[in-house]
């Protein structure tokens, strides 16, 4: 794993037996302490801010004494970041795009347990995005106009309910948008697919956005 910040400072060598065996996994390299608050299953998909910090290892799989703290360590964020900072156009989501897809999920997840309540999102990997467009008028090349659109955004978050305590999930969120322009009525649909990977959400987009077009009701999610 990689090491957390600048500087390391000595604070012994522990003898933890599971310590042990990982430092002697990783040579080289460094074991990271996980603060349990903030998830259940350590090898699960852990949050950077879970991390206290690391125990660095030695060539030989032997740790060093020397432990780097994580600057970052804290309750678990948001982070939308791979979702706002490709330069795509996400109008179609309104003014706040993470917020939107943030209660997008949220919504997902209440279908299934209606008291359940989101801790934190983390988008994983940059969306992928699908936009389809149509020309203003046949007279004109120059304007177009967005029709329809999608993204799959794979993410790792953690919830709440009262029945099932906290879980941390994975898996990919799909949202597609159709009759974004004039005459036609918006229809949204959303897609939680827990366990999927982002091309297998991906190559469904454009099959998922036409599968919409002909539905009756004004807004599904």
């Amino acid at each position: 794993m990689g090491r957390f910040g600048l500087g390391a400072r000595r604070r012994g060598i522990p003898k933890e037996p599971a310590l042990l065996a990982a430092a002697a996994e990783n040579p080289g390299g460094s074991v990271a302490e996980i603060d349990a608050r903030y998830l259940d299953d350590p090898n699960g998909y852990v949050p950077p801010e879970a991390i206290r910090g690391a125990w660095l290892v030695d060539s030989n799989g032997k740790l060093t004494g020397e432990y780097e703290e994580n600057p970052h360590h804290g309750v678990p964020q948001d982070d939308f970041s791979k979702l706002t900072d490709p330069d795509h156009w996400l109008g179609w989501l309104g003014d706040d795009p993470a917020a939107a897809v943030r209660m997008g999920i949220e919504e997902s997840l209440r279908a299934q347990v209606a008291d359940a309540v989101v801790e934190w999102v983390k988008i994983l990997e940059t969306p992928r995005f699908l936009t389809g467009m149509r020309r203003h008028s046949e007279d004109d090349d120059q304007i177009m106009l967005v029709t329809r659109a999608a993204l799959a955004a794979p993410f790792a978050l953690s919830v709440r309910a009262a029945q099932h305590g906290r879980s941390i999930l994975l898996g990919v969120f799909s949202w597609a948008a159709v009759n974004l322009a004039p005459p036609g009525l918006r229809r949204d649909r959303h897609w939680f697919d827990l366990g999927a990977g982002l091309d297998w959400a991906g190559e469904r987009l454009e099959e998922r956005i036409y599968e919409i077009d002909g539905e009756d009701s004004t807004t599904e999610r």
